[in-house]
């Protein structure tokens, strides 16, 4: 019984983390400067640029930190001045989504509602179920 509320106090329910994510996005679609695409990734401009952009098939380098609401940081290449590549088409949807919005040199601050990240299952324990994750992203350069 112990270990049960133990585990219960540290990641909460799905239905609490459910709905305080949509409370986040909620009041955060009425701050000033966050705009919203149809499919409901919220974002910030924080630098832009104009250029060409990355598609889905393109190999992005960026510099990003990943945080969930509560501010807890679960990647931080800032810190370490060690920018990431990848494949674009291989990360979650809302990352994807919006890094195809940057032109090479901006940063944009990405609020990816749970539909477009680890959905209801969350990953690995770090990100809960329903969770929100928020990405302070600058695309260095793509091929």
């Amino acid at each position: 019984m112990g270990r049960k509320e133990g585990k219960k106090k540290n990641s909460g329910s799905a239905g609490q983390n459910k709905k305080k994510s949509y409370d986040f996005l909620e009041k955060n679609r009425k701050k000033e400067g966050i705009y919203e695409t149809a499919s409901g990734l919220q974002y910030e401009i924080l630098k832009e640029t104009t250029g060409p952009k990355p598609n889905e098939n393109s190999i992005v380098t960026v510099h990003q930190r990943a945080m969930l609401i509560g501010g807890k940081i679960l990647d931080d290449t800032y810190k370490d001045n060690k920018p990431m590549e990848f494949n674009l088409n291989e990360v979650i949807e809302g990352y994807q989504e919006g890094l195809m919005m940057m032109s090479k040199g901006s940063r944009y601050k990405f609020y990816v509602p749970p539909e477009l990240g680890w959905g209801k299952k969350g990953s690995g324990g770090r990100i809960g179920p329903f969770a929100v994750v928020i990405f302070d992203v600058a695309l260095i350069d793509f091929y």
